[in-house]
């Protein structure tokens, strides 16, 4: 179990173990528009501009995550926000 551990969370890059790391622009882009959606949706279609922009970049932040992913951990990562999303689109 232990080496399973090491291995999914090892950084492919460093060796060190990485669970998080530091948000890229895409996903500060979606935690300021997310923020924004939750503290004060605006109506009408700055609403849904500000909706479309929160969901594309975490898109983006996801396919991203999904391919240049450090490890395993980040990677599964990226698909979970990937089917969250595209399950809340449809």
């Amino acid at each position: 179990m232990r080496r399973f551990l090491r291995w999914f969370f090892e950084n492919r890059q460093t060796g060190e173990i990485t669970i998080a790391q530091m948000p890229n622009l895409a996903l500060w882009i979606a935690i300021g528009a997310g923020t924004l959606l939750l503290v004060s949706p605006p109506p009408g279609n700055p609403g849904v501009a500000l909706e479309v922009l929160y969901k594309g970049a975490l898109l983006f932040w996801a396919v991203d995550e999904i391919f240049r992913g450090v490890n395993p951990w980040r990677r599964c990562l990226g698909a979970a926000v990937f089917s969250y999303v595209l399950t809340t689109i449809l």
